[in-house]
């Protein structure tokens, strides 16, 4: 069994000043001799973003290669170690799985192991739950904010329209033409494959799947229609 400590600050001034370095590894040794633990080595990463998960900062992969069964980790805070709960959530399940014991002193202590585990689970799981639904919503807006704005939001460019040097969607004059007359020739009663037909006549290649996109993007049924081939 080896036990390691993990520290980090996410700017070099914060090496010095505020919750240093080395007042996040004196926490780490008292808490250490309290428990009867004997520190093998502590990771230390400097000047690192706490918006990078655990597993993409330098001494955070060294300190996951190393571990295995029954290795301790001692952190002081939570927010030292995980970028969001549910970044939390999904490495301590990963640690459970590989019998590594992580104690996070300002949460109580092992939490993965005793009796904490269970709530800070259930605290974690319900926080991180949260931040899913921030970030679908935060997703959402975003893309309705571009479609506002006709941005290209990826995949196969609408009929219709081309991408702009500016990201932007613009209008293609002859598929736009094209769009209009297949608006007309489906109010005059014609099937899907008839207007493929008629629009072929002139020059036009949509295929019946095609007509249907483009139809049901006029008239809102579809908010993102697609080039159809054929």
């Amino acid at each position: 069994m080896a036990v390691y400590g993990y520290v980090r600050v996410s700017t070099d001034r914060q090496a010095d000043d505020g919750e240093s370095l080395g007042t996040q590894q004196r926490i780490i040794e008292g808490y250490a001799m309290m428990n009867g633990l004997t520190l093998d080595g502590v990771f230390v990463e400097r000047g690192v973003s706490g918006s990078k998960p655990l597993g993409e900062r330098p001494e955070g992969a060294r300190l996951l290669s190393v571990l295995t069964a029954e290795d301790v980790v001692i952190t002081p805070k939570l927010d030292r170690m995980f970028r969001s709960a549910l970044n939390a959530l999904e490495v301590l399940r990963q640690l459970q799985e590989r019998g590594v014991v992580l104690h996070i002193i300002d949460l109580g202590g092992d939490v993965t192991g005793n009796g904490i585990s269970k709530l800070v689970f259930t605290i974690l799981s319900a926080v991180a739950e949260a931040e899913r639904d921030r970030i679908r919503e935060r997703i959402r807006d975003v893309k309705a904010d571009q479609r506002k704005r006709q941005r290209y939001l990826g995949g196969i460019v609408p009929f219709g329209w081309q991408i702009g040097a500016d990201g932007t969607l613009t209008e293609v004059p002859d598929q736009q033409r094209a769009i209009q007359r297949i608006i007309e020739l489906r109010r005059s009663g014609l099937s899907f494959r008839a207007i493929s037909t008629a629009i072929g006549a002139d020059g036009v290649r949509l295929s019946h799947e095609g007509v249907k996109s483009v139809l049901a993007a006029a008239s809102g049924l579809s908010g993102s229609p697609r080039r159809a081939h054929g």
